[in-house]
């Protein structure tokens, strides 16, 4: 059994390793690398829960388990479960719930039990779907945090990540004269752990809810509000300690100041000054996203050519967080600052354009989520908090090209 499932991990491992080669592929759009960003959250999480299944086996089992793999019709029709074996199915049991309302089941026995849950890491960057019994709000959670690189490194405490910075022009040398110097200078991101925190507490008459519904409605509000945080610390990250490096950040290193880009109004030329000021002398980048404000948004769709018609094209996409400006894609981010806003001060960062590749957010532990109903045991109250390690940083030379408010007139 053992061989089976470990040829099982290897064909997802060489899947994964296909979507990363196709990841780094000059000619992919953004809509294909968040799909293969899903899939490959997903093959994570089979080859988590396989490699769980490996382990020693009593003799008996061993036997029992070779001799229902020995029945062709029998992978058709059975359940393995650890330490059980195969069982075979009867129409009761394959009407039984999913593997993920199993799942949130088990989360929400273990919280009622008072267990600490841990969520993969990987459910930090893409989490799953709330439970359709709960009425959504609007999208609180920027589409960035889904978008940017993503490296799970558990149990680690800090992360470095060299990166080029340019290299030396040769030159013509006179006979018996020195070469000239031609070195590669380099840099490097540090990325630091920092941890993140989210508390809430319910009623007990909430916890009457099935356990699944319960899991659900706990680990949904606790991802949502950690997700939130990081979607905003991308950016705004000051890179204290226990603090994120964000890309408007003074200690994001990797962007030289005098790269940034200042402008005083979004008009027809805006575009073409953020997209051609990014990047080296030799090629305009491509594969690069604008994140910017909503009011932002709305005032490129409020630009017009002289007889009255739009002069931006723009398409929104999804959950209506992100889509593309004239083929250029977006992303909206509420913690920039806004150009077209006359209350914004001048200096301030509003937009960042570039591949979101170079930002790189780590994830150094699972999300952890506890229960207690000690600490308002008098009011009927059940506490949940979780917590989890990042970090995060830019990791390419000039990896993003910042908008700021230019000074009026």
């Amino acid at each position: 059994m053992n061989e089976k499932l470990k040829k099982m991990i290897e064909a997802r491992m060489n899947k994964k390793s296909e979507l990363e080669k196709r990841a780094q592929a000059d000619d992919i759009k953004i809509e294909e690398l968040r799909s293969i960003k899903e899939e490959m959250t997903t093959l994570d999480s089979q080859i988590e829960e396989l490699r769980s299944l490996i382990g020693p086996e009593p003799k008996e089992q061993n036997e029992r388990t070779k001799a229902v793999n020995e029945e062709k019709t029998q992978e058709r029709s059975a359940d393995f479960k650890p330490n059980k074996g195969f069982e075979k199915r009867d129409e009761a049991k394959m009407n039984q719930p999913n593997e993920k309302e199993n799942r949130m089941k088990d989360f929400g026995d273990a919280l009622k039990e008072r267990r600490a849950v841990t969520v993969a890491e990987s459910d930090i960057v893409l989490p799953k779907h709330d439970s359709s019994s709960i009425n959504p709000n609007f999208l609180e959670v920027s589409n960035l945090v889904d978008a940017v690189n993503v490296l799970n490194l558990p149990g680690g405490e800090s992360y470095v990540q060299p990166y080029e910075k340019g290299t030396a022009m040769g030159g013509y040398t006179a006979e018996g004269a020195d070469y000239n110097e031609a070195e590669v200078t380099f840099g490097h991101a540090d990325i630091t752990k920092a941890k993140l925190t989210a508390y809430s507490e319910m009623t007990e008459e909430l916890e009457k809810l099935p356990s699944a519904p319960y899991a659900q409605t706990i680990l949904a509000g606790i991802q949502k509000s950690v997700r939130k945080k990081l979607g905003k610390e991308i950016l705004i990250g000051d890179g204290a300690a226990n603090h994120l490096v964000g890309i408007f950040s003074e200690k994001a290193e990797a962007i030289d100041k005098a790269t940034d880009v200042e402008l005083s109004k979004i008009d027809n030329t805006t575009l073409d000054e953020i997209i051609f000021s990014y990047g080296g002398d030799e090629a305009v980048e491509g594969q690069c996203v604008l994140i910017l404000s909503k009011k932002d948004l709305k005032a490129f769709s409020a630009v017009r050519t002289t007889d009255g018609k739009p002069f931006y094209n723009i398409t929104v996409s999804g959950n209506g967080g992100s889509g593309t400006i004239n083929t250029i894609p977006f992303i909206i981010n509420s913690a920039c600052g806004s150009v077209s806003d006359s209350k914004t001060t001048s200096g301030a960062y509003c937009m960042a354009y570039g591949n979101l590749a170079n930002y790189q957010l780590t994830v150094f532990s699972p999300l952890e989520v506890k229960r207690s109903d000690d600490f308002k045991f008098k009011s009927g109250m059940i506490a949940h908090r979780g917590s989890v390690f990042v970090g995060g940083n830019v990791v390419s030379y000039n990896g993003f090209v910042r908008i700021k408010k230019a000074a009026t007139a």
